[in-house]
């Protein structure tokens, strides 16, 4: 694992502060959704996809994305998974940042952790199981040739790919085909978003974006 920089709070003190960071500040709607989603999630086709609508009367309203107040050192642009919290910050710059609410991996141990970088971005990615998640779900033994993209995949809508020393870590930020997951620890280790939230970070974030996930 590479070191923690210099100029990040350490990770216990930045998580312990995390919830303080939209307390009392007033959330806001971004201004610049991007076309199409319109910060909503309703139903919309994509590349011949048709994703479905987020069921609001089911999904905590604290589970959607929203801009909330910054105090981190990180550069606007960049990324933080907080994986206790099960959110991911996309830092804005003046103080602001969009919140998103992930699903996390089932055990600290299936979680990435450290500095990152996206170093591949795919729509509607192709979805391969490695041997451990067939040797642990052996229906996804169907798959070892992999699975097209489409509604069903379990990588949704996008997928970031993480790299490090520009080498896959084999982590990924992504969609998912279980809107259900999402706030929860339920999955092989990834972080996953809804496919409306996925696809909103993908069309702002760049290769080479720094991503930096906490566990503790």
């Amino acid at each position: 694992m590479t070191s923690k920089p210099s100029h990040l709070l350490s990770r216990r003190a930045f998580v312990a502060g995390l919830p303080l960071l939209a307390a009392g500040c007033g959330l806001a709607p971004d201004a610049d959704w991007f076309p199409g989603l319109s910060g909503n999630y309703g139903s919309f086709s994509d590349d011949g996809h048709l994703v479905p609508p987020l069921d609001l009367t089911t999904v905590d309203s604290g589970l959607l994305r929203t801009s909330v107040a910054w105090r981190g050192r990180e550069k606007p642009g960049s990324i933080v998974v907080s994986v206790p919290e099960r959110r991911l910050y996309l830092v804005r710059g003046e103080g602001r940042a969009i919140r998103y609410a992930v699903g996390v991996g089932r055990s600290e141990g299936m979680n990435f952790r450290g500095s990152a970088i996206i170093g591949r971005k795919e729509k509607w990615p192709r979805w391969t199981p490695t041997e451990n998640m067939m040797a642990a779900i052996p229906r996804y033994r169907a798959y070892a040739g992999g699975m097209p993209g489409g509604i069903e995949n379990p990588l949704g809508a996008r997928a970031l790919y993480l790299y490090r020393d520009g080498r896959d870590t084999y982590f990924r930020l992504h969609g998912t085909a279980e809107p259900e997951s999402i706030g929860g620890a339920v999955s092989s280790g990834c972080i996953r978003l809804f496919n409306h939230d996925i696809i909103d970070l993908y069309n702002r974030v760049p290769i080479g974006t720094q991503v930096t996930v906490l566990q503790s």
